[in-house]
């Protein structure tokens, strides 16, 4: 991620699977699934936070994270 995508205006993330988590190991999909990602493409909404960006950044090759609009955040 770019120093702009770290440091979103409205403090959400858009976090993307896009991998998955077969034959990786258990503590990946421990990770995936505690983001509340359950398969393929399947998109979520977090609260950009130290924790969440601890559990991005140990599956940021699984997963696609973009910065959520203020606009965007309540949908």
């Amino acid at each position: 991620m770019t120093e702009t995508q770290q440091t979103g205006a409205s403090g959400m993330l858009r976090i993307t699977l896009i991998r998955s988590t077969i034959g990786r190991p258990e503590d990946q999909e421990r990770t995936v699934k505690s983001l509340g990602l359950r398969r393929l493409h399947q998109t979520v909404v977090r609260q950009d936070n130290p924790s969440i960006r601890g559990m991005v950044q140990k599956i940021r090759h699984l997963v696609n994270v973009e910065p959520v609009g203020a606009d965007e955040a309540g949908a």
